[in-house]
């Protein structure tokens, strides 16, 4: 733990970490240092100089945003020199910027506007500048208008940052640019439009291309949500208008190194309103889709998927809520008695794997990853990616990737073991036991034929020296990966969709035909829920599929039931990092779309049964729970009492102690209290 330093900020007590700096630090009592070039999380550099205090005894003023703390400072931020020099800066800044506030489309929340309000400066005594720089709009995300930059570099440092490294400065002084290599467009450049300039960017220099009138800052509705569309489940706040999505941005918390979405995340809330949206229910009359009412096309689904019985099979993707996973379950089991009933989970995970623990990115000094290859410019779990490179290039973090191939974050990293994953990992974990450290003699017993590489070896010092490394598997190598915690460390495994913990928690796992099995033989009635990665319709008599957009498979369908999309969803998710994270419905659904849950209680109900609606707060009770942990082939049962919460119509092996999941052996649950 680090330790504590006491100061004095404009006369309030601040205690904080040794190392802190002071606008961080001024923060925790509610005092806002003005800064127009620092970032929570980053080293600050003192560009914009806005950020300037004075302290008691100095002879100078102190950059707030690059002075740690010390023990009995004395730091006032409001002085008259202070605010002298503020205003002084901003007055240059002006001079150099368009003053266009009134139909600007970052107004309401443009640092510069609210600064230059606070000071009553409406126009600059300097003799006013403009460079004539060329706006770079070519390409259909996003827009860089130079003539609005104040040369703060936070989108160069966030770019860099994060590894994609596309922004730089060329020129000197005033006359600075922000360029491209050879200040070539961006989609030229290697940019992968994450759009983490346009979150950086404090003016109107970076934006998204098509924001112009779509409605001003004051006017939108901001909702926290979850983006759903792969394993990485980012956080992210939506800006609505009118009830329809304008814009996206990343919903981490500031100087979080999760702070990141990919642009499908950012600018794929368009799907919302696409020409593929079902709308409407579709039944198959003559060998077309034609449109019918949600009253018939319940009834045929019903009535076709009754009639199979124990031969009907439910097939779902991992993307779907856990709530909407619960009555699913229930539909299939309960109601129409099958055993047939699965998702894409299993397609690269069994269950165990997607039981994986637990990990801290923020803490994390060194990054195993292992048999997956995240990439930001190929969007395979870009933000995991964008993670680990921040997390190297403004920490220090160390990477080993093992891996068979040769995946671009290889080029990052510090050690690559390539071959067998396997292998590798035995032979890390043998390498790890030669230099010292203390395994289970199971552990020790199992690995001893194996001989390390001096890959092997080496990788083990950078093990070795890590105080929390995390290893990040993919789903087929968590067990092999999993035993590295053993020595240190957390081990998760990284699936593909954004939900696929939850669908394993909540118990929608197969007793009877597991997904490939359904598919690939006769089956009487098939319900498709969710983008399922079919194509072809698969050999049934009755196919029904419930989805947001129409897909290859929909097209195929006798019955297609329109689903609402996830920023049209309300309910909560399992992340990959076993975090509980609540879905908010940001948009009104599209046409006659309804939540998966609903349809399912109406299709119960045309059946002759009765679904009660899962809210997100009933997904799991409270109780005192006594529980078995066994997480590992290696470690040994451990009984104890614990308070946590149980996932209902759960297997036994799952519980919840605060927002995170933890995965159990066994499950005795007593004195249920909610």
């Amino acid at each position: 733990m680090a330790n504590k330093v006491n100061l004095k900020i404009d006369g309030k007590d601040v205690t904080v970490a040794e190392g802190t700096n002071l606008i961080d630090a001024a923060e925790t009592v509610g005092i806002h240092i003005p800064n127009l070039c620092y970032m929570k999380g980053m080293k600050g550099i003192g560009a914009c100089r806005l950020c300037v205090v004075e302290a008691e005894g100095g002879k100078a003023p102190l950059i707030a945003c690059n002075t740690k703390v010390k023990e009995g400072m004395s730091i006032s931020t409001t002085t008259e020199k202070v605010q002298e020099i503020r205003k002084f800066v901003i007055d240059l800044i002006l001079s150099m910027h368009p003053l266009d506030c009134m139909t600007c489309t970052k107004a309401g929340v443009c640092n510069l506007q609210q600064y230059s309000y606070d000071f009553g400066i409406k126009e600059s005594s300097f003799t006013r500048k403009k460079f004539g720089y060329a706006t770079d709009e070519a390409n259909p995300f996003v827009k860089r208008d130079p003539e609005y930059c104040v040369l703060c570099s936070r989108c160069i440092r966030v770019c860099k940052g994060q590894g994609t490294d596309v922004l730089e400065f060329t020129g000197r002084g005033v006359g600075a640019k922000v360029v491209t290599a050879m200040d070539r467009p961006l989609q030229e450049s290697g940019c992968t439009f994450c759009g983490s300039c346009i979150d950086a960017c404090p003016v109107n220099a970076i934006l998204e291309a098509d924001r112009w009138r779509k409605g001003r800052e004051w006017e939108y509705e901001k909702t926290d949500t979850v983006c759903l569309a792969c394993g990485n489940a980012c956080s992210i706040t939506v800006s609505t208008k009118d009830g329809m999505a304008a814009k996206v941005v990343a919903g981490a918390p500031e100087g979080s190194v999760e702070r990141y979405i990919c642009a499908i995340g950012r600018f794929g809330f368009d799907s919302n309103y696409s020409d593929m949206r079902v709308k409407t229910p579709l039944k198959r009359v003559g060998g077309e889709l034609t449109e019918t009412t949600w009253e018939d096309a319940i009834a045929l689904a019903a009535k076709n998927i009754k009639d199979a019985g124990a031969d009907a099979a439910f097939v779902t993707s991992g993307s779907i809520l856990n709530e909407d996973a619960v009555l699913l379950k229930k539909l299939a089991s309960d109601v129409v008695k099958t055993k047939n009933i699965d998702s894409t989970v299993s397609l690269y995970s069994d269950e165990e794997a997607m039981m994986g623990g637990t990990a801290d990115l923020d803490a994390a000094d060194l990054f195993i990853i292992a048999g997956t290859a995240p990439d930001q410019w190929k969007r395979v779990l870009p933000a995991l990616d964008a993670v680990v490179r921040k997390k190297m290039n403004n920490d220090g973090a160390k990477l080993i990737v093992i891996n068979s191939g040769e995946p671009r974050i290889a080029s990052a990293a510090s050690a690559l073991l390539k071959g067998d994953e396997v292998k590798m990992l035995m032979e890390l974990g043998q390498a790890l036991i030669a230099k010292g450290a203390k395994a289970p003699k199971e552990m020790v017993s199992a690995l001893a034929a194996v001989n390390p590489s001096d890959e092997a070896m080496s990788a083990a010092d950078l093990f070795l020296a890590s105080k929390k490394p995390v290893i990040l598997a993919s789903p087929s190598l968590f067990k092999a990966a999993a035993n590295l915690s053993l020595l240190k460390g957390e081990a998760v495994a990284v699936p593909l969709e954004a939900n696929a913990k939850g669908v394993v928690a909540v118990g929608l796992t197969s007793s009877g035909k597991k997904f490939q099995d359904i598919l690939s033989s006769p089956t009487k009635a098939i319900y498709a829920v969710g983008e399922v990665p079919v194509s072809k319709r698969p050999e049934t008599g009755f196919l029904v599929v419930q989805a947001s957009h129409m897909t290859g498979l929909a097209a195929q369908a006798d019955v297609v039931l329109p689903a609402t999309s996830a920023l049209e969803s309300e309910g909560s998710i399992i992340d990959y990092l076993g975090r509980i994270k609540k879905v908010t419905r940001v948009c009104e659904p599209s046409g006659d779309a309804r939540q998966n849950g609903d349809i399912f209680i109406a299709v119960a109900e045309a059946m002759g049964a009765v679904l009660k609606p899962v809210k997100d707060s009933d997904v799991k009770k409270a109780a005192k729970v006594k529980a078995k942990i066994a997480f590992h082939p290696f470690k040994k049962d451990i009984g104890h009492d614990v308070d946590a919460e149980v996932f209902i119509g759960d297997t036994t092996g799952t519980i919840v102690q605060g927002s995170r999941l933890l995965w159990l052996k066994q499950v005795e649950t007593a004195s249920v209290t909610a």
